[in-house]
């Protein structure tokens, strides 16, 4: 153990032991650091001359040499026995300032070495960030002193104190320091980073120098050929379509270029966020876990990655076991025929003889119940039941019935005379806990409790006792002596002789909270008091003190039954007293001289911690000190210290007894005492690895893995013990495997009451041999211990089968993950006694969760480094990953009725998202290794010719559909009006002037504003004067409007066609939201290189504002012309393109991805669109449609300003924004309008939904009637929203809507309108697609309810003039029905290209003007960028054909790319949602291969962090992956477009450049 170069072990003897004097003395806080260090570097100095650069700040990482945990330097002890001088010195003082309750050095040694051997590995860990209010912390003053820790329920808290060297606290101080751990390569290669070594022990990461980080992550990108980002568009799937120089890009998000670092990636990197994903991929960079084989083989549908199994991996290879015989069960003549016999005996021999002496919470004596008191008060008991209650004809009791006793543990007189009343009464006493509710007794009728008792009770109103949640009826009996009645003269207790009747019913809680009643038979009782006797060889008159609880187990056993048999005089210790007074059980040995004590571990801590204001007590009476859980594998450090303190106090070695006991079999083992100066038995010292493989291994290489075990005695006298395999058949292990004890004894319990079918899994077992025969007749009792059978025939336990958790086919005890977490310094972070350990079932395996409750006082980075350190040391002790690690505020676990902590409740608040952690660390990189190989994609060297032929010989037709043909315009007039739309407005103007086109509404549902064809006309005319007066423009040049969705924007539309100028539509940036809204209004103008303005006043002003020349320079405006007071002027006039191949106006739109887009739309493109709608929705000038969509973009523009004027029928316009004022104006028009056409997005049905969906019986008593409407279409470019129409469609059914009025319409930015579902046509038909298959780039269609199943619904009927093909995206060629490829499309209303600045000819040819690859070369496709599949449905289309139905998928550019497999983000989000009722909207996106979970918490602040374990969990099971980072935010802060698409990359744009405010950020490990 080299100290920074000095050698410790060449130093002289005396030196290192006052070196480990002065660390003992540190590690307990009786001296500073800097006192430390100055008496240790005056104590080296001597030795450390030749070495000038030493540095002595640094104590040793581990303890003096070998702090052995054992006094007795025994055969196996691990180390030598520690030097005489520390030796010494520790008997005094290892009370300590801290807290010694868990010492066990050598699991401290073990700690410390382990996470020495990480801090030399120096990995940077990200802390979470959390929002400041997050901190829920519940108040100092009603948290529960330390350590309350209970009683049964510490084994998880009898642990090793970890004396964790100041050198470990130094070196991991930062959170940089942390773990090294590692992802499966979470992508198609790992996303090997170079390593960033630059952890500053600060506590925030610091923003390093850009540059350095930058260069770091420009060679990340290229050392491993890492896919490129997805969101940047990827350049091998679709071309880039941003068409801005990054100074613009840079300015969408409201910054200025010189805020803009950008990396060799375009992310900015002077944020905290980048930084600290940069530690996360750092972490994750190395493969720690089994390194995956070769790749997912595509045909293969099987998900999980199968473990091989280890060559290495330890293997029995004992001889068969041979079951273990106790002594015989003596035969002594005077033994009682049964136990109340006894007490009669006593009671009428013995009256005067002290029987229990009960003690005050101050820990003096309070009364003492002799026999004769106990014998008399029992037969009045007795006699009431049977005599008092109810009438001679009808009794409320009959012998068997069972009598529930409630008592607190604080009055045990009233307690034992109630349980004895009871068996003189021949009714059978069921003793409990408190009012625990879950217990469904079997068949109470009666609760005998104490007068003090009942009214503690809760009440009802009218003052009876409350109903329990599942407790039968009840009737209360107090039993205070003034309400018993003395026995007449005549009456005679019957005493039968002992039979298999049952005398008692003990309760037990399994693993999974529900609670049992084992049932002891008087026969039982009788043989194991009897068994008990002649193992502890009692003696009538003895003493006794008792600090278990006398309700249960070794307490009611020992100090009830035993006691009673033997005439023992028991003093017991009550819980309460022991809290105030943790010596007192010490000073009542001392007092009453007693014989036997009995005793948990936790009180032998209690009495070591206050064993310095006792000089004088004398243990040396003791012959028999009874350690309860001395099965718990961690006890045997406590039982060491204790001796190690209380020798000195007459205390004999040879008197401490461990012993193990279940609540089936009773006492299973005990130590009997030994002779005086006899060797004491020897520990085990077993490798923890053999163990998780269920194998004996004495530890002979890694010290720090090792397990040191002690006995627990021999069988008890009578039995007979066998080690059976703990699930399976019960066959008999070998002799160096682990197993289940079970034993075969008249001293056990007998049956689960009411259980007949588990009592027969656990009371009558018959263990086979290795041939699976059975090894006799007689039946034996399951323990639920783990153990094994020593030499000389001694007994082992290693853990409890309700503790044990199985991970990847590897047995883990969870008492020992909670010893190992303690030894990790946490007197600061956390309560000792209140560990969960618990695993939980995510994707095919088990998982281990550890939540612990936070001290209030803990700070944010003391937890975050406590957890880490964790983690480490869990992982090299036990090498098994922790999945999740939380810590919730002081008080908030769950607790059992004896104060421990239920297990069981607390796993199931984690499950449903109720523990309110308020720090959680997720580590599901490291510890799930059974993900399924990423996939490799076939490299594409396939001839198109054998693809082709492939396909026609399975029979596969190649995917392609068509909408009917256009057909010819019979009327040359009309070819002639209508081939510009300009013209066609004219025409309308002079043969139906006053027909009306446009109403416009506002909120209140007030037509403000109309047009007929004539007024448009005359309006547009005004413009475009106005434009040649003012604009000094000339032909060609692009126009930007700017107008609220009104009528303004049409005639300015019309009036820059008269013009001859381009229009350019522009939504209008928000007056309460400029910083955000007016960069993207002024990024269209710079990148449409728009010559003028046409605007409105209002909106004229806030481009000149103050608060505009915030976000953007105002100076720099082209011509600004406001419309709203034109004089009436007519053009000179009006402009008439040469031909119809000329631009008529530019379609920007920004994409979900970010980016933004102009297309190019000729005339010919708008006409024969405008042709293609009014065939499909049979449109004509008598019709009346409703619009309630934002007209800037797409095909919401083309039906808000164009249609109406081609077709001529009326539009009824409804600007969505009114609805925020008024919800329902959308529908109330339909109604009172009788629409039968209506055209809408997804965010308007989505505000009808939420908004209205609990108002339909009101809106339809103010007779709102949707029974008209034969069609509602969503105009969308994007996956039909299949959940959001149809709850729509359900929750308006009422209102009359017809639920096939609800289809969708597809389009995409090369072609406005792919599909839109009009009159004619089948309905929309849904399929159900298989999700793993769609990963996979294929679709397998499943049966609706299949698992992983997705439901699609098709796009609507493809339009007239379009031909849509399925193709393969890198092939590109064609491919066959039903299969996933890039939708392709031909049609006369393609747009003409995207409108670039410099003009990227590769770009438009690649997407708009592409050939298939085979097939047929000479068509010309435009590539839409979504993923979709034709299928051929059984529906016939209007001509009678079969119908093809075009499914749309999702967008190319959005599709995550993860682990060689495509992902939809809409999937992932949908898993997300519903992952917890407090997950209001969620989106996903990467950044360098993590995938990053982006959550709104519509609760309250506390359930942030629940999220996490949930989201992470959902995302692994339905998604197979692992998710990197999860972001809490408040509502509403996800971007949304008003298409109602979630703009994921602004999203993400915004979480790097740190400006999300987040309420948590976890990084998972």
């Amino acid at each position: 153990m080299a100290d920074r170069g000095v050698d410790l072990s060449a130093l002289p003897k005396e030196v290192r032991d006052q070196l480990a004097e002065l660390d003992l003395e540190l590690s307990e806080g009786d001296i500073t650091q800097k006192g430390y260090e100055k008496k240790r570097a005056k104590l080296l100095a001597p030795y450390i001359h030749q070495m000038p650069n030493v540095d002595l700040s640094l104590p040793d990482v581990q303890l003096s040499p070998g702090h052995s945990a054992d006094p007795s330097p025994s055969p196996e002890a691990p180390g030598p026995s520690t030097s005489s001088a520390s030796k010494h010195h520790r008997t005094h003082r290892s009370g300590g300032a801290r807290d010694e309750r868990y010492r066990s050095d050598i699991h401290t040694e073990a700690v410390q070495a382990a996470l020495a051997k990480h801090k030399e590995e120096k990995m940077a860990l990200p802390m979470p960030t959390k929002r400041r209010s997050a901190f829920v912390q519940s108040p100092v003053d009603n948290c529960t002193p330390p350590d309350t820790s209970s009683a049964s329920e510490d084994e998880g808290s009898l642990r090793r104190q970890a004396a964790l060297s100041a050198a470990l606290a130094q070196s991991l101080q930062s959170p940089d320091y942390w773990i090294n751990r590692s992802v499966q390569s979470s992508s198609t290669s790992s996303s090997a980073s170079s390593t960033l070594s630059h952890g500053e022990p600060k506590t925030q990461p610091q923003p390093q120098p850009v540059s350095a980080l930058a260069d770091v992550l420009a060679h990340t990108r290229i050392e491993n050929s890492v896919p490129p980002d997805v969101t940047s568009s990827t350049p091998q799937e679709r071309g880039s379509r941003v068409d801005l120089p990054p100074a613009v890009r840079g300015m969408s998000r409201g910054q200025s270029r010189s805020s803009m670092l950008d990396t060799a990636d375009g992310v900015p990197v002077n944020s905290r966020v980048s930084t600290k994903i940069q530690q996360l991929l750092n972490t994750l960079k190395r493969p720690k876990r089994p390194p995956l084989s070769e790749f997912f083989l595509d045909d293969s549908e099987e998900i999980v990655e199968v473990p091989q199994p280890d060559p290495n991996t330890p293997k029995p290879e004992g001889r068969q076991i041979i079951p273990v015989k106790g002594e015989p069960l003596g035969v002594v003549s005077n033994w009682p025929p049964a136990l109340q016999a006894a007490l009669a005996r006593w009671g009428a021999t013995q009256a005067k003889s002290p029987a229990l002496t009960a003690l005050d919470i101050t820990g003096k004596p309070l009364y003492t119940l002799t026999y004769g008191k106990l014998w008399s008060r029992s037969l009045k008991l007795a006699y009431t039941l049977l005599n008092k209650l109810g009438t001679k004809a009808d009794p409320v009791l009959k012998p068997g019935d069972r009598v529930a006793l409630v008592y607190p543990n604080s009055d045990p007189g009233m307690f034992w005379v109630a349980f004895y009343g009871c068996l003189l009464a021949e009714v059978i006493p069921v003793p409990i806990e408190s009012l625990d509710p879950c217990l469904s007794l079997c068949g109470v009728g009666l609760a005998l409790t104490s007068e003090v008792c009942l009214k503690g009770l809760p009440k009802t109103p009218s003052g009876e006792i409350m109903q329990f949640k599942g407790w039968p009826r009840m009737k209360w009996v107090v039993t205070d002596t003034k309400y018993l009645t003395k026995p007449s003269k005549d009456w005679q207790p019957h005493i039968p002789t002992a039979n298999t009747d049952t005398a008692y019913i003990e309760y037990k809680a399994s693993k999974e909270g529900t609670v049992m009643g084992v049932a002891v038979s008087k026969i039982s009782m009788l043989t194991h008091c009897q068994a008990l006797t002649q193992a502890c060889n009692y003696c009538e008159g003895e003493t006794l003190v008792n600090v278990l609880d006398c309700k249960k187990d070794m307490g009611l056993w020992h100090g009830v039954l035993t006691s009673v048999m033997n005439r023992i005089h028991t003093i017991t210790v009550p819980y309460a007293v022991m809290k105030a007074c943790p010596m007192s059980w010490v000073q009542r040995v001392h007092i009453h001289k007693a014989r036997v004590a009995l005793v948990k571990c936790r009180d032998l801590h209690w009495a070591m911690m206050a064993h310095r204001d006792q000089r004088d007590t004398n243990l040396s009476s003791i012959r028999m000190l009874i350690v309860a859980d001395g099965a718990n594998p961690w006890s045997v450090s406590s039982c060491d210290a204790f001796l190690n303190v209380f020798q000195s106090h007459g205390l004999k070695p040879e008197v401490i007894c461990p012993c193990a006991s279940s609540p089936e079999a009773l006492t299973v083992a005990i130590r009997r005492p030994g002779a005086r100066g006899a060797p004491l038995p020897a520990r085990a010292i077993l490798s923890m690895g053999g163990l998780s493989h269920g194998v004996i291994r004495v530890n002979t290489e890694d010290k720090n893995s090792a397990l040191t075990v002690q006995d627990v005695g021999h069988v008890m006298p009578g039995a007979l013990m066998c080690i059976v395999k703990p699930d399976g058949p019960p066959q008999l292990c070998k002799t160096d495997e682990i197993g289940e004890i079970v034993l075969n004894s008249r001293a056990g319990g007998t049956m689960y009451y009411g259980l007949p079918g588990v009592t027969k899994n656990t009371f009558e077992v018959i263990p086979v041999n290795q041939a699976g025969a059975p090894i006799g007749e007689i039946p034996f009792t399951r323990t639920g211990l783990l153990g094994f059978v020593g030499p000389g025939s001694l007994v082992f336990v290693v853990g409890k089968i309700e503790g044990l958790l199985m991970v990847s086919s590897r047995r883990h005890n969870a008492d020992d993950l909670v010893a190992t977490a303690l030894a990790v310094e946490p007197v600061k972070t956390v309560y000792r006694g209140r560990i969960a350990v618990f695993s939980v079932t995510v994707f095919y395996d088990e998982r281990i969760v550890i939540v612990a409750e936070q001290r209030p006082d803990a700070s944010e980075e003391d937890s975050f480094q406590w957890m880490s350190r964790v983690l480490q040391a869990i992982d090299s002790i036990h090498q098994v990953g922790l999945y999740c690690l939380a810590l919730v505020p002081a008080n908030t676990l769950p607790k059992t009725p004896l104060g421990g902590i239920h297990i069981c409740e607390t796993k199931q608040n984690f499950l449903e998202g109720n523990l309110h952690p308020c720090n959680i660390l997720m580590c599901p990189h490291t510890c799930v290794t059974n993900l399924p190989k990423p996939r490799q994609k076939q490299p594409v060297g396939v001839g198109p010719a054998s693809i082709m032929v492939g396909n026609l010989v399975a029979g596969k037709r190649i995917a392609q559909a068509a909408g009917r043909e256009l057909g010819v315009v019979e009327d040359q007039d009309l070819i002639r009006k209508h081939q510009f739309l300009s013209e066609a407005l004219q025409w309308r103007a002079q043969t139906d002037p006053d027909h009306v086109l446009y109403v416009l509404l506002n909120a209140k549902g007030v037509a403000v504003c109309t047009a007929t064809c004539v007024q448009l006309h005359k309006r547009a005319e005004k413009i475009t004067a106005a434009l040649m007066e003012r604009g000094g423009l000339n032909t060609g040049d692009n126009v930007v409007l700017l107008y609220p969705p009104g009528i303004d924007l049409i005639a300015a539309f019309y009036g820059c066609l008269y013009a001859g100028v381009i229009p350019v539509t522009v939504r209008p940036p928000h007056p309460q939201n400029l910083a955000a809204t007016l960069p993207t209004v002024r990024m269209i103008i710079d990148v449409s290189k728009a010559a003028c303005i046409l605007t409105t006043q209002p909106l004229m002003r806030i481009l000149r504002s103050r608060e505009a020349a915030a976000s953007v320079n105002v100076k720099t405006w082209p011509t600004i012309i406001d419309t709203d007071d034109l004089p009436r002027k007519r053009p000179p006039q009006i402009y008439k393109p040469p031909t119809a191949e000329m631009l008529a106006y530019l379609d920007f739109s920004v994409s979900t991805t970010g980016m933004l887009t102009g297309v190019k739309m000729s005339h010919a493109a708008v006409s024969t669109l405008c042709r293609s709608i009014k065939l499909q929705c049979e449109l004509y000038s008598s019709r009346q449609i409703a619009i309630c969509l934002d007209p800037y973009c797409g095909l919401g523009f083309v039906l808000w300003c164009l249609s109406s004027v081609y077709s001529g029928h009326q539009s009824i316009l409804i600007p969505p924004l009114e609805l925020e004022s008024s919800l329902p104006l959308w529908l109330s028009t339909l109604s009172q309008y009788k629409i039968r056409d209506t055209f809408c997005s997804y965010s308007v049905m989505e505000l009808c939904t939420k908004g209205l969906g609990t108002q339909t019986e009101i809106l339809k008593a103010r007779g709102l009637n949707l029974s008209c409407v034969r069609s509602c279409v969503v105009i969308a470019e994007e996956r039909p929203r299949l959940s959001l129409t149809q709850s729509f469609s359900k929750l308006f059914k009422d209102l009359g809507l017809s639920p096939r009025a609800v289809s969708t319409a597809f389009g995409s930015r090369v072609n406005l309108a792919i599909c839109l579902q009009g009159t004619a046509g089948p309905d929309p038909s849904t399929v159900y697609v298989d999700m793993k298959s769609l990963r996979h780039d294929r679709v397998r269609l499943v049966e609706r309810g299949a698992p992983q199943s997705l439901p699609l619904m098709e796009s609507g009927t493809i339009l007239p003039g379009v031909r849509v093909i399925i193709v393969n995206p890198e092939t590109r060629g064609p491919l066959g029905d039903s299969h996933l490829g890039e939708i392709w499309v031909n049609s006369p209303h393609s747009a003409s290209g995207y409108y670039t600045i410099y003009g990227e000819e590769s770009l438009q040819a690649d997407h708009f003007n592409t050939r298939l690859s085979f097939g047929e070369p000479h068509t010309l496709w435009a590539r839409t960028g979504y993923l979709g599949f034709v299928k051929r449905t059984e529906l016939l289309d209007a001509s009678g054909d079969r119908h093809d139905a075009l499914f749309v998928v999702g967008s190319l550019d959005e599709t995550l790319e993860l682990r060689g497999l495509r992902y939809h983000p809409i999937d992932i989000e949908t898993s997300v949602s519903r992952a917890h009722r407090s997950i209001a909207e969620s989106a996903v996106f990467t950044w360098t291969n993590l995938l990053v979970v982006v959550a709104e918490l519509s609760g309250s602040e506390q359930e942030a962090l629940d999220l996490v374990p949930l989201v992470t969990n959902v995302v692994l099971e339905e998604h197979h992956l692992i998710v990197g980072v999860v972001v809490i935010v408040d509502p509403g802060v996800i971007p949304i477009n008003s298409r109602g698409e979630k703009q994921r990359m602004h999203l993400r744009d915004s979480f790097l450049a740190d400006q999300l405010d987040p309420i948590y950020v976890a990084y998972n490990m």
